[in-house]
């Protein structure tokens, strides 16, 4: 490969044979993306994360049946960063219905997972050869809120560590509650911290999270309330303070929609979520000063239903996955305003989720 190149890794919620991770090629001087080819055959890998140093690659495996067994699935693989290419390590249960986020701690020695459906989290150790290895922890959510179908029992969208590495946050989306844990990477346990954490507005649905760099702003978007919520984040005593609640619609917007995935650009200055419905990736700036959000733009993602994104390692591209419509499109990033411009054409692949550049 050439140095202006680097390579892109998709995760599908699709199964069955023929489908799994793929691998595409990514121009870095021109935003050129290759339609993506078949790396290795895995069930529903739609979300997962990649060790830091690039060796390993954690994906869970989505839906309500794993092996042949009830619950979904966690897997390992070697991952070679030059070609994409996957080996598969090993496998173990999620030991609950549908996990939907995967988390690899700081010291790297223990992935933690969100069963949306069971409504609980699993911590599962990471041997030092990447393989995974017993469960360390186990935490049933409990509570409901206002949405008759959608919020009768504790629906659990993402699990993941502050930047200190001493606390985890949890999103129950069935209880608008954004819970607090602290997290002991020694053992992989968590406890439940005093104050347990905050509600937000009934309905809104809390789906993921994405810290500022400079640790001190969170910001949590709600699904089903097409909203961003603004925390100050105390490191230090673990405590969430309100800040405020911004829509992620535009102001006439009489649609369904709902959000997606959240994520601050690494260099702070602006803040961009995908809109499924409307089918947009929502732009915001950040205040510096506050953490607060200015909406400045809707951008369409050219297909239906936007769900994951990812930045590239210079900050400069973005790449969004259209799920109802089988492909991913490529943004230029203008790190000094913020603004999106499409480059080239939605690149098809099939049932995309998560977007993870290699380095």
């Amino acid at each position: 490969m050439q140095t202006t190149e680097t390579l892109v890794l998709f995760g599908t919620r699709r199964g069955g044979p023929g489908v799994g991770f793929s691998v595409a090629r990514f121009d870095l001087v021109t935003g050129a993306l290759t339609t993506p080819t078949l790396v290795v055959e895995a069930p529903l890998p739609a979300y997962f994360v990649i060790s830091p140093d690039q060796r390993f690659l954690y994906t869970c495996n989505s839906g309500d049946t794993f092996q042949g067994q009830p619950n979904g699935g966690i897997s390992a693989f070697a991952l070679d960063a030059a070609t994409g290419a996957l080996t598969f390590i090993n496998a173990v249960s999620a030991e609950g219905l549908d996990p939907s986020y995967i988390w690899l701690d700081q010291p790297g020695t223990h992935v933690l997972v969100a069963n949306y459906k069971s409504g609980n989290c699993v911590i599962t150790a990471v041997r030092p050869d990447g393989s995974l290895g017993i469960r360390t922890d186990l935490v049933q959510l409990t509570g409901s809120s206002v949405h008759p179908v959608k919020q009768r029992t504790p629906l659990v969208h993402s699990i993941q560590e502050d930047p200190s590495g001493r606390f985890v946050l949890i999103a129950n989306l069935g209880a608008d509650r954004l819970l607090v844990y602290r997290y002991d990477n020694v053992t992989g346990t968590i406890t439940p911290h005093d104050p347990p954490g905050v509600s937000v507005t009934p309905g809104d649905g809390p789906r993921h999270l994405s810290f500022h760099p400079n640790g001190r702003w969170t910001y949590l978007v709600g699904e089903m309330g097409n909203s961003v919520h603004v925390f100050d984040w105390d490191a230090d005593a673990g405590t969430l303070t309100p800040i405020e609640r911004v829509s992620t619609l535009p102001a006439d917007f009489t649609g369904v929609s709902t959000t997606a995935e959240i994520r601050v650009h690494p260099n702070g200055r602006n803040l961009y979520v995908t809109n499924r419905g409307l089918d947009t990736l929502a732009a915001f700036a950040i205040d510096p000063r506050n953490g607060r959000l200015t909406l400045f733009d809707q951008v369409p993602t050219r297909g239906k239903k936007p769900r994951n994104f990812a930045f590239s390692p210079d900050g400069s591209w973005l790449i969004v996955t259209n799920h109802d419509s089988d492909n991913a499109t490529v943004f230029a990033l203008d790190q000094t305003t913020g603004r999106l411009t499409q480059v080239g054409e939605p690149v098809a692949m099939p049932f995309p989720y998560c977007p993870r550049f290699l380095r």
